[in-house]
């Protein structure tokens, strides 16, 4: 099984997104940058995705268009080792960004804030003082509050190595219904996860605009994934489909960085106008479509 990698869709700002993650995290590095075919209609040289870490953790920043908008119920937990990191990452992703939670002392952490950036995209900074580590946070709000256990089990049924790691819930008097998440860590494929449930009045649930991408290694793991995570959600293009909790999941193959980068002009707009008329996602036809076939 492949990582579990979250996408991030902008309009156009991937390219100035990744830089600035890159530049503030640890161990942050941009890994790979394709650009939209020719006959996009696009300036030449518009960049389609950038691939890029942040701490070990991997990353697909998009230029997709407007359609994207980022929410903060799929964030990012960073922990950190020293106060000097929770500040350094505070003030630079507060600058011109929205902070949600102030950065200060509460009952589950000695410092904690919660931002959402200049790009929109949303970050807990916790003092964990173990080594600086980037989580996918879930938050289930509005018809998903609730469903964060439900949610965690499912995922565990469909990916090899996955665990509960630890879960609390909410009790009597708490602002929550008796029974709901409080938190919870769980691990998919080796990698750790955080979720929450929240019944408060959100203006905001999933997006497309933060997905989590697995780019599979044959066309199997992609007929699995894509039925397993489909199933009594959406199917979409591209290799899009939303979970039945809301989330977005794109099934990609592995061969794709390299069809769209590493050939011709004409064979990234064969590659490229091929996946544009595909639901689930084809990898043989893909590299048909590079060869001419």
């Amino acid at each position: 099984m492949k990582t579990i990698i979250p996408c991030i869709g902008f309009d156009t700002e991937a390219g100035s997104a990744a830089a600035f993650y890159t530049s503030i995290f640890k161990n942050g590095k941009i890994n790979c940058v394709s650009h939209y075919p020719d006959d996009s209609q696009l300036p030449k040289g518009t960049v389609l995705v950038v691939d890029f870490e942040l701490c070990g953790q991997k990353f697909v920043a998009l230029n997709g268009g407007p359609m994207f908008k980022i929410t903060p119920a799929l964030s990012f937990y960073v922990d950190c080792e020293t106060e000097e990191e929770v500040d350094d990452l505070w003030s630079k992703l507060t600058e011109g960004g929205f902070v949600m939670m102030a950065l200060g002392s509460y009952p589950f952490s000695e410092k904690f804030g919660w931002v959402q950036d200049k790009f929109g995209v949303s970050w807990q900074i916790n003092l964990s003082k173990t080594p600086q580590k980037v989580k996918p946070f879930f938050m289930f709000v509005g018809d998903q509050a609730g469903k964060a256990e439900a949610a965690i089990d499912h995922y565990s049924n469909i990916f090899e190595d996955s665990s509960t790691d630890f879960c609390l819930y909410y009790g009597e008097g708490d602002t929550d219904p008796s029974g709901s998440v409080k938190l919870a860590g769980f691990t998919l494929n080796n990698q750790q996860f955080m979720a929450i449930d929240s019944h408060l009045d959100h203006a905001f649930t999933f997006t497309e605009g933060l997905s989590l991408q697995i780019n599979c290694d044959n066309q199997a793991e992609i007929d699995r994934l894509w039925d397993r995570l489909s199933a009594d959600g959406e199917k979409s293009v591209c290799g899009w489909v939303k979970d039945k909790f809301g989330v977005s999941w794109v099934i990609a193959s592995d061969n794709m960085d390299r069809l769209l980068t590493t050939g011709t002009t004409e064979q990234s707009i064969r590659v490229m106008n091929a996946m544009k008329k595909m639901t689930k996602i084809d990898k043989a036809a893909l590299e048909r479509a590079f060869d001419g076939e």
